[in-house]
């Protein structure tokens, strides 16, 4: 199965934090919404999802398979719960999906990652800088050097960049 990770980073790399005061950019998150369209699906933490969730309503995913990687989060109607990244991508994988893309959480990314189980990672880079961000932070004792192919490079509107990498297997 292709798996795609999307992030929103800031401009010094971190990834961006949304607050009231600094909301995401709305073309990154226009972005997102076509790509999980495009593939029917995408898996994220318990605390992303619940932040993107508010109102408790599908939003603009009624139609996408959602997968909420938690170790400890009792069930969600309507989404599958998954206790691993292993575990959300088998489940898609039987359902039929041949690409997973998987979103917020930096804890999330960082596993799919220290695990190699990412073929490529799309980053939208937005026009700030942010001094308390979390880092991809892969480890560093068990990782192996990974070298990057630029697959594409492109603005997505509001100052934000687009860059999409496929990772050497």
């Amino acid at each position: 199965m292709k798996t795609i990770l999307w992030a929103t980073l800031t401009a010094n790399g971190n990834y961006a934090q949304s607050t009231p005061e600094n909301p995401p950019k709305k073309e990154a998150l226009e972005d997102f919404a076509i790509h999980a369209k495009a593939v029917g699906n995408f898996i994220v933490g318990r605390r992303t999802f619940e932040g993107m969730r508010g109102n408790g309503g599908p939003g603009p995913f009624g139609d996408v398979e959602i997968v909420v990687i938690s170790k400890n989060a009792a069930e969600i109607p309507g989404i599958k719960v998954a206790r691993s990244p292993q575990d959300a991508l088998d489940y898609l994988q039987q359902k039929g999906h041949q690409t997973a893309l998987v979103s917020g959480g930096a804890d999330i990314h960082n596993s799919f990652l220290g695990q190699g189980l990412v073929d490529e990672m799309i980053f939208n880079v937005a026009p700030c800088l942010e001094g308390k961000g979390l880092n991809l932070l892969i480890d560093k004792e068990n990782y192996q050097y990974k070298h990057l192919e630029l697959l594409d490079c492109k603005p997505l509107g509001g100052g934000v960049v687009q860059l999409r990498y496929a990772i050497d297997r």
